[in-house]
């Protein structure tokens, strides 16, 4: 029976050590996501044991760690790579309350290309919900996610087509719905569709016809665009010389430009140019014979081994020194000068590769269209050399020197990827509620701070010149004179204690809000010590309320609008004097001669050592009001009254004989 006794008592104590544990362990309540892991047995979920904080993240998020696996979707964008849970804490921060948001984010302004799946055309108009719903997710995916309601999830899909939507051509043209139709307009396929890509491509006035003319419906009644004849122009066309050419190609005379207009290596010409030592291609078929045989002299030796023996170089000889020695061909094509063929691939030869937004951006951009005097050499050792100051010199100085990528990238200016480690080598650590403001809310245009003394006095020293002035009004502001609160938040307190936040401390930094208040909670004033005050409160006084000392003005009810700079000091000021004044020195009631703080009732005055009048014997269990009367004082209050008071034993006894002293 003991041994039973002691086993209930001893899981008993378990328990209670446990609960108690917990709340020693754990810095906060989790969010509503999480709360089925609060408790201290079950911290080991998230977290692994050992001397530092460690996360599990990823071991419950399967559907994200496969993503980051495959180098795809949004945490990977974000910088996050496989196994790296310690990421997590950087957009996610828990044990902040039940209601603390685990995501802060905007639908209406979310980048949807930083998860590898960019929205164009009717895409982005797109509500999330009708693409992110549980019966488009893929089964495989499916059994990654473990959040029970599956409407919650923005995982899981496919980038085909036919995830969404229907596919009406019954899976005959393969799942890429791209080919031919865009996310603009889905009938139009005219600027999506690339015939040229097919076994027939479309030129001349082929290229004119409406679709339907040659793709006609099959027995499903559905336009059939695999399986037509098109070998020869007969299995669209009629034979206007009914047969009598026989087999003789159509092409051997007429082109799809025109059918009027005969080519001239037809049959009525007998030269055919192709067989000379430089076959006519590209725009050299539309040049007249005469442009390069001058006066009709076909037999005149021409120079035709680089571009130049006919033409001017466009471009000033800026290219000779290359190895090729600026080969036009090198960029265009005979089937025209323009476009240059010089793509993104091309240019990674260069010592500037063009990479994220830059592979996307015209050549004329950077290349300023000037004609003949147009430069392809350009300056590109610094961002500043094509794009202008968007922080208005405030980065020139050391350590940052204009140095860009420090903070943003060529995918995007924006987001910047100045993340919350970088953050926390500044000046300005982000701590609780800090964490989730967006970074546009601090640092944001000068005109909308509400002392424009706290930023810069000017901006730093620039090394090359910025292409336009500062303009602080307009321009977000990330350098502050130093990280006090009112540089972003009104002073509730009208400068109270403005001289005590000019105050430096031991460190050097300012003294500021947080002698009081905490970035966790600006009504939790816990970590105010009132002892470092003019008062320290003891006794009793620990109980009042501070607005019972620290009145509001203006009849208001809220202890924000009080005066606490001049908070009453005496007791009188507060207490009303229920001695009439008896004990007054000068503007001074000396209370604590009788009193303290820790209770007004038993007084703690010593007869003996302030009167006169010693109490002894029988005098010390005499109550006070039998020789203390209650009186009237000036004023017509009942006031009991300390002095004057009778000595002799006359003035309380009479001169009854049997109180005579005795001789």
């Amino acid at each position: 029976m003991a041994w039973r006794l002691r086993k209930y008592f001893l899981i008993f104590a378990i328990a209670v050590l446990s609960t108690a544990a917990a709340g020693q362990i754990s810095p906060g309540a989790l969010a509503r996501a999480h709360k089925d892991l609060e408790g201290a047995t079950r911290c080991t979920t998230c977290h692994k044991l050992g001397g530092e904080v460690v996360f599990k993240c990823l071991e419950c998020h399967g559907e994200i760690a496969a993503r980051l696996n495959a180098h795809k979707g949004l945490h990977f964008s974000y910088g996050m790579r496989p196994g790296s849970s310690q990421e997590c804490t950087k957009c996610h921060s828990d044990h902040n309350g039940l209601d603390f948001p685990l995501v802060k984010w905007d639908t209406k302004t979310f980048d949807h290309k930083q998860t590898g799946y960019t929205l164009e055309g009717k895409h982005a108009g797109v509500e999330c919900k009708k693409c992110h719903t549980p019966e488009h997710i893929l089964p495989a995916e499916r059994a990654l996610i473990k959040i029970k309601d599956l409407n919650r999830s923005f995982v899981g899909l496919a980038e085909t087509c036919a995830t969404c939507h229907k596919d009406p051509h019954s899976g005959r043209l393969g799942p890429n719905c791209a080919t031919c139709h865009n996310f603009t307009d889905w009938k139009n396929v005219s600027g999506t569709f690339d015939h040229a890509k097919t076994r027939y491509p479309l030129t001349g006035q082929h290229a004119q016809v409406k679709c339907e003319k040659c793709h006609t419906p099959g027995p499903d009644k559905q336009p059939r665009y695999m399986g037509l004849p098109f070998s020869k122009c007969n299995d669209c066309h009629a034979d206007p010389h009914k047969g009598s050419f026989g087999q003789q190609s159509c092409q051997s005379c007429h082109t799809t430009a025109s059918w009027k207009k005969v080519v001239t290596t037809g049959l009525n010409q007998s030269f055919d140019h192709s067989k000379t030592k430089y076959p006519l291609v590209g725009k050299h078929l539309t040049v007249p014979c005469g442009s390069c045989h001058a006066n009709g002299d076909f037999k005149k030796p021409l120079q035709f081994a680089k571009c130049t023996d006919c033409h001017k170089d466009a471009h000033n000889g800026q290219f000779a020194k290359r190895p090729d020695a600026g080969e036009c061909s090198a960029c265009h094509e005979v089937t025209g000068w323009k476009p240059s063929k010089f793509d993104v691939k091309a240019h990674a030869s260069t010592q500037y590769p063009l990479a994220g937004k830059h592979a996307k951006l015209d050549c004329a951009q950077c290349h300023i269209a000037k004609g003949k005097d147009t430069l392809y050499k350009i300056k590109f050792e610094k961002c500043l050399e094509c794009h202008h100051d968007e922080h208005q010199t405030q980065f020139a100085a050391a350590p940052w020197l204009n140095q860009c990528e420090q903070c943003h990238s060529v995918e995007g200016f924006k987001p910047s990827s100045f993340s919350l480690a970088k953050h926390k080598q500044t000046r300005f650590q982000l701590t609780n509620g800090h964490l989730a403001v967006l970074c546009s809310d601090c640092h944001k245009p000068a005109s909308a701070f509400p002392s424009a003394a706290l930023l810069p006095a000017s901006a730093a020293v620039q090394t090359t010149p910025a292409p336009e002035p500062p303009r602080y009004g307009t321009t977000a502001v990330f350098h502050f004179q130093d990280g006090s609160c009112v540089t972003c938040h009104k002073d509730p307190h009208n400068n109270q204690f403005a001289e005590r936040m000019k105050a430096l401390r031991g460190d050097g930094t300012r003294a500021g809000c947080e002698a009081c208040h905490s970035t966790k909670d600006w009504k939790d004033l816990t970590r105010f010590d009132h002892a470092k005050t003019k008062f320290a409160l003891v006794g009793a006084h620990r109980a009042v309320t501070c607005i019972d000392c620290h009145k509001p003005a203006n009849l208001s009810t809220k202890l924000i609008d009080a005066n606490f700079t001049e908070a009453p000091l005496k007791c009188e000021e507060c207490h009303a004097d229920p001695h009439g004044r008896q004990f007054a020195k000068g503007e001074v009631t000396p209370c604590a001669d009788c009193h303290n703080s820790a209770k007004w009732k038993p007084s703690t005055f010593d007869h003996d050592k302030r009167t006169q009048f010693a109490l002894a014997g029988a005098h010390k269990s005499v109550r006070c009001g039998d020789c203390h009367k209650l009186m009237k004082d000036f004023e017509g209050k009942q006031v009991l009254y300390y002095k004057p008071t009778p000595k002799d034993c006359k003035d309380c006894h009479g001169a009854d004989p049997k109180f005579q002293q005795k001789s």
